[in-house]
């Protein structure tokens, strides 16, 4: 038998040797390559920073604090590895001038990759002296409160906050903010605030840098809720017109104020009153005018919605005797003989004076709320006239001077068209000429009459 040399064909085994390493070489590369990923916005961490701050120096970072991450590492590891995986960190000890080189590990993977190099490669401090500033704290609500509710005041707890930072930083400071959310809420309580800090031209300061005094406790700020409520104003006089001459009543601009408190308060109250000694008509043959300051009859725990309405302007109406001046409004005028193509447009607060005479009872029950009416026949075209007013008063009562009231005339648009089809002031075409036709047109005005008849008796019954 043959004895077998492991030397024999030692040149061929060699050559075989290192072709299998080649070939498994090329095997292992070409399933499993090592190739780079990048990893974006990975935080730095700095270490080590108490050799600035221990010195009584802060530090700020020029730019972002995160990096990109670049791993060289086999396609297996890359599949399994994420963002969070990789630490990146910049040492203060290793400080050259302001730049501090970053280091990136991954420690779940220690061994398993080739290289991870953060891009950039450095991480740019500033560093300057630490300070501190004492500022008082103001308040500042967002969001809307629930409906019939407003906000009363806002106290915010602490008064003031010390805040230490980089002295630039805190240079750029001009007022602290306690910002509070009030959406939906209907009852005074303490609530949690968020600080805001703000430089001179109202932009927001970072805080990233600064610290405070808040501690746990945080910072609060007590909301005081108001209820809203409308009421009207009342007025009386004192004295009496010149003979011959009779008061007719009071009228305000405006007629009703918001006024707000707490609801125990607001619950007892349903108007203001203003004492009679306040507007004085002895003597007076023409309307008396004046403007009253409200406030001082308000109720003790009311106050005003909105300080500028305090002033209202009253006039005190004086007329001869035998004679009625009624203010009427326009949307309550029944319109007739409208042409199809065209609408009526009109100030929704306007109104129009009409004054009457005759005995005094008469003027007295005299109800002109489904009286008063135009006729359009003949205005075909859009634009802007002075139509006159007839009004339909009884036996006994005169009409003292014509009136005219100004409406504009507009084409109708395609959704109007279909809207003002069953409004009444398109008004079906009537012929007011007899007593039987207006009869007709004013039953084919009861629509618009029976919804502004409440309208125009209010308006009457404010003018006597």
């Amino acid at each position: 038998m043959k004895k077998y040399k492991f030397t024999a064909n030692l040149g061929l085994k060699i050559i075989a040797f290192i072709f299998s390493v080649f070939l498994w070489l090329i095997v292992v590369n070409v399933d499993n390559p090592v190739e780079s990923k990048t990893f974006s916005n990975i935080p730095v961490t700095i270490i080590n920073d108490d050799i600035i701050t221990s010195g009584g120096e802060v530090y700020q970072v020029v730019g972002e604090q995160t990096v990109s991450v670049v791993v060289y590492a086999t396609r297996e590891v890359r599949q399994q590895l994420s963002a969070d995986d990789i630490v990146a960190t910049a040492d203060i000890r290793e400080m050259d001038s302001s730049l501090v080189p970053i280091k990136v590990s991954i420690p779940e993977f220690e061994g398993d990759y080739e290289s991870a190099e953060a891009v950039p490669r450095n991480l740019q401090i500033q560093i300057e002296k630490s300070d501190r500033k004492v500022l008082a704290l103001t308040a500042d609500d967002t969001g809307v409160p629930r409906d019939g509710y407003m906000v009363g005041g806002l106290t915010v707890h602490p008064a003031n906050i010390t805040i230490t930072g980089p002295e630039s930083v805190l240079d750029q400071i001009d007022r602290a903010v306690a910002s509070v959310e009030v959406d939906g809420i209907s009852k005074s309580e303490e609530r949690t605030a968020r600080l805001i800090l703000y430089d001179a031209n109202n932009n927001e300061v970072g805080q990233n840098q600064l610290e405070n005094n808040l501690g746990e406790e945080g910072l609060t700020v007590y909301v005081e809720i108001l209820e809203m409520k409308t009421v009207p104003v009342a007025f009386d006089v004192t004295g009496k017109p010149a003979e011959g001459y009779q008061y007719t009543g009071c009228t305000s601009e405006p007629e009703t104020l918001q006024v707000c408190g707490q609801s125990e308060d607001v619950e007892k109250i349903n108007e203001i009153d203003v004492p009679a000694s306040v507007i004085n008509i002895s003597g007076a043959t023409d309307p008396v005018e004046q403007t009253v300051d409200i406030t001082p009859y308000l109720p003790e725990g009311i106050q005003l919605v909105d300080e500028n309405t305090k002033n209202v302007k009253v006039t005190a109406m004086i007329e001869a005797e035998g004679t009625r001046t009624i203010e009427f409004l326009v949307r309550s005028i029944r319109i007739n003989n409208l042409a199809d193509d065209l609408q009526v447009n009109y100030p929704s607060d306007a109104v129009i004076t009409l004054r009457f005479s005759g005995e005094q009872d008469q003027l007295d029950m005299l109800d002109i709320s489904n009286a008063v009416s135009v006729n359009l026949q003949g205005y075909d075209t859009p634009g802007t006239y002075d139509v006159p007013v007839d009004v339909n008063i009884p036996d006994g009562i005169t009409q003292m001077e014509d009136v005219t009231v100004q409406l504009t005339l507009a084409k109708k648009s395609d959704s109007t068209e279909n809207n003002n089809s069953s409004s009444s002031s398109s008004a079906d075409n009537t012929d007011n000429s007899s007593s039987s036709e207006s009869s007709e047109s004013s039953d084919s005005q009861s629509g618009q009459s029976s919804e502004t008849e409440e309208d125009s008796q209010g308006t009457q019954q404010k003018s006597k």
